[in-house]
């Protein structure tokens, strides 16, 4: 077996209705690897096993991971909201519910084992409010993180890039925590995406030039698959040695922006004016 490989081992994914969820579980698949899979709506894709799950719901998350049980290999957070959802909804899928989740299955991973979450290049500048994200990300539970959420209307705003923003600084501390037990996380923030979330949702509440800001410079939305190929590598023991990492995956828009090549506020100024 090689390093590339998932041929014996066995993984868990979260969110493979459609997407890069869905993507990333047909990838997996034709890999080898033993797939289980749980999100809001059946997947078409034809894994081992398959569970409803609703991750604002911690005893819905609980009776998933029970019912998949055993030990894994890793685990591939794909589910999200965006925010045409309550904020608070938002929160408690993209961050609340995918780090109950992901807590639930931490004493199930085998050493080399690796976790590999979907954030947002929204998030981008998570640093500016690092100080608030790991305070929320310090709350030891779900309902604990809640009240912190409502208690800060304000911070929270939509929801969607707080979330975003909040899991990356929650993957990179517990990549840390969790090094000596041999566990691996990391984070992706992927540029705009051409899925159905995109057009049924994203594009209702900011116009279209607001995600082509964030799809410079290459100038397009990037497709599922091209998202689903670095989580797969970042779960893989090709990435043995590959924790802690926020990894953008926007053809160069984060390198761009630290660069000073793209001006993002000007971007979204001119798409406002549009």
């Amino acid at each position: 077996m090689g390093l590339w490989s998932y041929e014996g081992k066995r993984v868990v994914i979260a969110g493979c209705f459609s997407g890069i969820g869905e993507a990333t579980a047909r990838e997996l698949v034709r890999l080898g690897a033993e797939v289980h899979g749980v999100d809001i709506r059946q997947s078409p894709v034809p894994m081992a096993s398959f569970r409803v799950a609703d991750l604002k719901d911690p005893a819905s998350i609980d009776q998933a991971v029970k019912a998949i049980g055993g030990e894994i290999d890793g685990l591939f957070n794909c589910a999200g909201l965006p925010q045409t959802f309550p904020a608070l909804d938002v929160m408690k899928v993209n961050f609340l519910g995918m780090r109950h989740w992901t807590e639930r299955w931490i004493p199930r991973m085998r050493r080399g084992a690796g976790v590999a979450t979907i954030a947002s290049n929204a998030a981008y500048r998570f640093q500016d409010r690092i100080a608030a994200t790991l305070e929320l990300a310090q709350t030891p539970d779900f309902d604990a993180g809640l009240a912190w959420c409502e208690s800060r209307p304000d911070l929270v705003g939509d929801g969607y890039t707080f979330s975003k923003e909040a899991i990356v600084v929650y993957s990179l501390k517990r990549a840390a925590e969790l090094a000596r037990q041999g566990v691996r996380m990391n984070v992706t923030l992927p540029s705009p995406v051409a899925t159905p979330m995109m057009w049924d949702h994203f594009v209702k509440v900011a116009p279209k030039q607001v995600f082509d800001a964030f799809s410079e410079p290459v100038g397009r939305m990037s497709e599922p698959q091209e998202q689903a190929y670095p989580l797969v590598f970042l779960n893989s023991e090709a990435a043995c040695f590959v924790s802690g990492l926020a990894m953008p995956v926007d053809y160069g828009f984060t390198g761009g922006v630290n660069t000073g090549v793209i001006d993002v506020q000007k971007l979204l100024a001119r798409a406002a004016t549009a």
